[in-house]
């Protein structure tokens, strides 16, 4: 029988319906998802030898899960897909507020129906996207929203008692029945509000205002928290966790690959974006590599943890940059160059905390020191690693006898500086003049022709403004942003200028900060 032909409670009994707990539909449903080979937690990348193999289990064992861990690591998305593993539709009591079992019905609405309509009570089915319920933990979240309380205006218009039952206004919870709960940053929660959460997590029952009741709610509890110690507003009252069974950590991803793979499937670049700009694997991994940074630099707060918002909001950035610039010049198509890495800086500040140190160096030149650093790390897998080159010979590698060594590759770009060469890049440049600017430096060229021989133009001109970045990053020439340009010294010369490097763009930054405090 189709379930838009059961309308009533008898022919719900006909149709052979058996009643199943939340806890047993989605443990079959995983089993039957795992043997399919099928993956539950889809887009979901990183956790496919760690989290989600937790999760599993835990699902299997019909657990109450706490998901621990920073912020941004997909822990309320993973609660989100678990309504795909809900049966599709499910019957319910018609008009009951809590969802009602017509098999099993718990609330005194839903019993005095059935005992007054009997088989013929009606019946209405619901969607699994309709029994997920959600709730971020604020201080102000009380016990009423959550559970529920005296509703005095149902019982004025009813002409009820306060003692009547008839008059509970159902909170949140009590209202999710049969489905998914999910409470989001449980910290923030008010210890006593945790408290009232004791009974419904191990007797499955509720309190509401002194009210004798009995309802053994079946609901999944999925809770998320970052680290007790990332905040002082509160923690998790260890009754609490206790009751909860399964305790998963989450993490950040552990490979750049990882951390690519998310950034690509995340950030929001409009078509049209992407025929106008193309984005070199390159500039990604940079990007990519400003997070990892970050994650370990000791300006930034590790508590707080370095969300993979940061990532996808910085490529979104890197992407717009170059397509202004695109705009501005009537460009029909462009790339992105690494000075456009400058137009990321609103999207690192925005999203890491600093420490006491960081804080008095300034957000701005944090995030300018995070992406040299990225610059600096990814140089050597590019080229060969300059720290070598500082004051004495480069080994030729494996086909160099013993005592055979070639000259420093970046000897001549670096002497082309030092005879009092510098190279101005206008961040707003046409990507013409730019290639032009490049090719004036000696030994530029020829250096990433050696070691990319099959590189197109574009791709040629772009590591060769890596290189410079790379030589500045290493300390062999200087490199400061200044006036809406990035200008490349000899290193003595920058080294005069330090006091200036970059100053204009932080006392800006700062002038803003002072109008948000």
């Amino acid at each position: 029988m189709n379930i838009e032909q059961i309308i009533t409670l008898g022919q719900l009994k006909q149709s052979g319906y058996q009643s199943k707990t939340v806890h047993e539909e989605i443990r079959q449903n995983l089993i039957n998802t795992i043997r399919n080979k099928e993956n539950p937690f889809e887009g979901i990348l990183g956790y496919e030898d760690t989290v989600i193999p937790d999760t599993e289990r835990a699902l299997l064992s019909r657990h109450n899960i706490l998901f621990l861990g920073l912020r941004g690591q997909a822990k309320t998305r993973m609660a989100r897909q678990m309504v795909d593993l809900l049966d599709e539709y499910i019957p319910v009591v018609a008009g009951s507020e809590v969802n009602d079992d017509p098999l099993n019905p718990m609330s005194k609405f839903a019993r005095d129906l059935i005992a007054e309509n009997a088989d013929e009570t009606p019946i209405h089915w619901v969607h699994r996207s309709e029994r997920y319920g959600e709730k971020l933990a604020t201080p102000d979240v009380s016990v009423a929203d959550l559970i529920g309380d005296i509703d005095p205006i149902k019982a004025a218009n009813l002409k009820l008692s306060f003692a009547d039952e008839k008059v509970i206004h159902y909170g949140i919870i009590p209202r999710s029945n049969r489905g998914i709960f999910v409470i989001n940053e449980l910290p923030d929660l008010q210890a006593r509000i945790q408290v009232a959460l004791f009974n419904i997590l191990q007797e499955g029952d509720i309190q509401i205002r002194g009210f004798k009741l009995r309802m053994p709610l079946d609901i999944l509890f999925v809770f998320t928290a970052n680290p007790e110690d990332y905040t002082n507003r509160g923690s998790i009252v260890t009754p609490l966790k206790d009751r909860i069974q399964s305790q998963i950590l989450t993490h950040y991803p552990k490979d750049i690959e990882t951390s690519l793979a998310i950034t690509e499937q995340e950030a929001g670049i409009l078509e049209a974006q992407r025929e106008k700009v193309v984005v070199s694997d390159l500039v990604k991994r940079l990007i990519e590599q400003v997070a990892f940074e970050a994650r370990s630099n000791e300006y930034v707060d590790k508590k707080s943890g370095v969300s993979a918002r940061l990532t996808i909001a910085a490529l979104e950035n890197a992407v717009s940059s170059a397509e202004r610039r695109a705009i501005i010049h009537n460009e029909e198509k462009t790339q992105v160059w690494i000075s456009d890495l400058n137009g990321i800086i609103p999207a690192i500040t925005g999203k890491i905390e600093l420490v006491y140190e960081g804080e008095q160096e300034g957000p701005y030149q944090v995030a300018v020191n995070l992406i040299d650093r990225s610059i600096r790390t990814a140089f050597a897998t590019y080229f060969p690693d300059p720290e070598q080159s500082k004051g004495k010979k480069i080994p030729t590698g494996k086909r160099s006898t013993e005592g055979k060594q070639q000259e420093n590759p970046y000897k001549v770009v670096i002497s082309w500086f030092d005879k009092g060469n510098e190279l101005d890049i206008l961040l707003d440049m046409k990507d013409a003049a730019k290639i032009a600017a490049l090719y004036q430096v000696d030994g530029l060229f020829g250096l990433v022709k050696k070691y990319y021989p099959h590189a197109n133009e574009k791709e040629q001109s772009l590591l060769m403004e890596f290189v410079l970045h790379g030589l500045a990053a290493y300390s062999l020439i200087s490199k400061r942003v200044i006036n809406g340009q990035v200008q490349f010294q000899d290193l003595m010369r920058g080294m005069m200028n330090l006091s200036q490097l970059g100053q204009e763009e932080e006392d800006d930054y700062n002038e803003m900060d002072d109008y948000n405090p």
